[in-house]
């Protein structure tokens, strides 16, 4: 998938929620800035992707990481990550 800076923003503002489903996997799945690409999102959006992504069985532990920092992040979730968590 290549997308400008400018079709990536487009997207992510638009209103086509299987586009933003698509393009909000892909950034938590590969992204080398997860938060400061997440942050194309509005909060709304983030919190409806992030509840409604499934963590696929293959790298289950490397994407469950990933959505729970996004969650931690942006909506003040808990963190479930034990080698971050203060007291573990």
């Amino acid at each position: 998938m290549n997308l400008s800076d400018t079709e990536l923003a487009a997207f992510a503002a638009g209103d086509d929620p299987y586009k933003k489903q698509i393009i909000f996997q892909k950034i938590l799945e590969n992204s080398t800035d997860l938060l400061q690409d997440l942050a194309l999102f509005s909060r709304k959006d983030i919190e409806s992707l992030i509840d409604n992504y499934a963590i696929p069985e293959f790298n289950r532990e490397y994407y469950f990481r990933r959505k729970n920092l996004a969650e931690v992040y942006f909506l003040n979730r808990p963190l479930l990550i034990k080698e971050l968590q203060w007291n573990y």
